[in-house]
């Protein structure tokens, strides 16, 4: 068989007359009389009509499925009706041979390709290499590939190297669930692999390298969330020596914006320098650490003016409003809003209004009435304002109020600007927080982040006190990626790690390698890891980050296409040395 002469989106008018030969699936066949019928052809790059005008290969076609894979061998002529939706629409191809060259052997479809987005997720996981020849998902993949070397290119350009890491590495604390693979020749050992390449990029600054980047593969054992995608995802990671913070910056602000503008559904991007906030102050003004600068609405502090207006649930509690002017929602819009709220927080939000003229109404009004100047006045309210309130400890009432945020300006218009990119850095985190499940004191963000202060800092200020130089770049309210300054002073590292219970051999036991080769003189580096699966979820517009991986996990961690995780025989397991044993209603 030789190979086709064009593509189906190739030909156009200036091809007329001439004869040709296409390749490609058989996406359906709309048959007007036993020598009249018109096939629609399609490859990769495209469709292409094929006017069928005789018996003996109409009753070819007949016999054939759609989805069936064809070589059309015939000429090209000027279509009479031309179709403008098309971009081969102004041509047609007469054919003289069909040849059908990989044969579906199934009538009926799980679903029609043009359609598979409205099927069942598990159903189009499971038949994902059907899902996949739909245009429209298709085109999901090629723009990744287009983002990510578009990435490439750009990381080059500013003279980083491209260098792989290991995938199968030791176990380290980097906050998920690690997959472990048992070494076969190591009974009762196992590899891990890597949550993020952290140790070996600083290993590579350590050895000397001044710039690196890949596009590496990432493995937790985390959820599914509609932004996270469960078992493996992708990111721009990179690290540079000689480094600050501001370095860091520098790089992707000129790296992503671009990118952005170029692929994104929307065409407006935050030009550098990208806003910079603090954690505390993210906390304060927006009730969480990656804010959506298209809001335009912000948290205040009514801890003052309302914790002692009788309200049972404010007393001796920190209040937070969201003020809203110009407000038109109803009563049942509002109620659907606190609904909303309390799924995703698990708090309760508490509001009132002031009316047109000037009057408190609904909600909890009527604790408000005898200081309603001052609330007004504390709260810049104008006639016309709706206030929302949350309540609890400090973290409880902005992180509720933080979800009233949002949850207001998406469900109601005027408070949001949704045609662009905002960026922004979340900066100064705190070095170390009390874990929420253990109770106990624990690094907050990253453990190999430099404290601000160095040593000094680690000696003399509360560790609650201590920030770190770690940030985050937040986009649109989706958290991009973390990064950090890094510990590059072994008797920095050592006392960071005093303070949260671990003591130097701890450190030289779960971090030998990193640790001696610190030892050796290392340079201070500062790195960033851009996640690149959420990048391209946002680029595309998407709310879920699986129509944006080829061949994505579904809710659960299964790939229901290839039929993992899957059991494996019993001398498989001998040579791994592992045996499984089952629960029992006791254990």
């Amino acid at each position: 068989m030789q190979g086709r002469t064009h593509n189906c989106n190739q030909l156009r008018l200036e091809n007329v007359g001439e004869e040709v030969k296409l390749v490609g699936w058989y996406d359906n066949l709309r048959k007007v009389s036993r020598n009249l019928g018109f096939l629609i052809l399609r490859d990769f790059y495209g469709k292409t009509q094929i006017v069928v005008e005789t018996e003996e290969i109409m009753d070819q076609l007949g016999a054939v499925n759609n989805e069936s894979t064809l070589e059309v061998v015939g000429t090209v002529r000027e279509r009479s009706a031309k179709n403008p939706r098309m971009e081969t629409g102004d041509i047609e191809i007469v054919p003289s041979k069909v040849t059908v060259l990989g044969k579906c052997r199934y009538n009926e479809l799980p679903f029609q390709i043009d359609h598979s987005r409205e099927a069942d997720e598990n159903t189009r996981l499971k038949y994902r290499y059907l899902d996949l020849r739909n245009p429209n998902v298709k085109a999901k993949i090629v723009l990744r590939s287009k983002v990510v070397a578009d990435l490439r290119a750009a990381m080059i350009g500013h003279d980083f190297m491209e260098i792989t890491t290991p995938i199968l590495t030791c176990s380290s604390p980097e906050g998920a669930r690690d997959y472990l693979v048992p070494a076969r020749n190591h009974p009762g050992k196992f590899y891990a692999l890597p949550q993020a390449p952290q140790q070996f990029k600083q290993l590579l600054m350590a050895s000397g390298f001044d710039r690196y980047f890949q596009i590496a593969p990432c493995f937790r054992d985390e959820d599914a969330r509609a932004d996270r995608s469960p078992g493996e995802f992708y990111q721009l990671d990179m690290e540079m020596a000689f480094a600050s913070q501001d370095d860091v910056f520098e790089i992707l602000e000129d790296v992503l914006p671009p990118i952005f503008a170029k692929y994104g559904i929307y065409h407006e991007a935050s030009r550098p320098p990208f806003q910079r906030i603090p954690y505390l102050e993210a906390m304060e003004r927006y009730g969480s650490d990656k804010p959506d600068l298209r809001i335009s609405l912000l948290v205040q502090d009514a801890t003052d003016i309302l914790a002692d207006c009788g309200f049972e649930p404010f007393a001796g509690k920190t209040v937070k409003a969201v003020v809203a002017d110009d407000f038109a929602g109803t009563r049942k819009q509002i109620d659907k809003m606190c609904a909303d709220v309390e799924v995703v927080s698990g708090q309760k939000t508490y509001w009132f209004r002031l009316d047109e003229n000037g009057e408190l109404v609904g909600g909890i009004s009527k604790f408000v009435q005898e200081k309603k100047a001052a609330v007004a006045e504390a709260l810049g309210l104008k006639n016309g304002s709706f206030v929302a309130l949350s309540a609890g400890d400090l973290k409880t009432a902005q992180k509720t109020a933080g979800v009233i945020r949002k949850t207001l300006a998406n469900t109601f218009d005027g408070y949001m600007k949704k045609d662009c990119y905002e960026f922004c850095w979340i900066v100064d985190f705190p070095m170390y927080e009390i874990g929420e499940e253990s109770g106990e004191l624990e690094f907050c963000h990253n453990p190999f982040s430099m404290p601000q202060g160095g040593m000094e800092a680690l000696e003399t200020k509360e560790p609650l006190d201590i920030l770190a130089y770690q940030y985050d770049l937040v986009c649109n309210g989706v958290e991009l990626s973390s990064g950090a300054v890094r510990n590059h002073d072994p008797e920095i590292m050592v006392k960071a790690f005093e303070i949260v219970g671990l003591g130097e051999e701890d450190v030289k036991a779960k971090f030998p390698a990193m640790y001696n080769a610190f030892c050796y003189g290392a340079p201070p580096h500062a790195g960033i890891a851009p996640g690149v699966d959420r990048m391209v979820m946002l680029i595309a517009g998407e709310e879920s980050i699986r129509e944006i991986i080829p061949f994505p996990m579904n809710k659960t961690a299964q790939d229901v296409m290839m039929g993992a995780p899957a059991a494996v025989d019993e001398r498989q397991l001998r040579d791994v040395h592992i045996q499984i044993v089952k629960e029992t209603e006791d254990q």
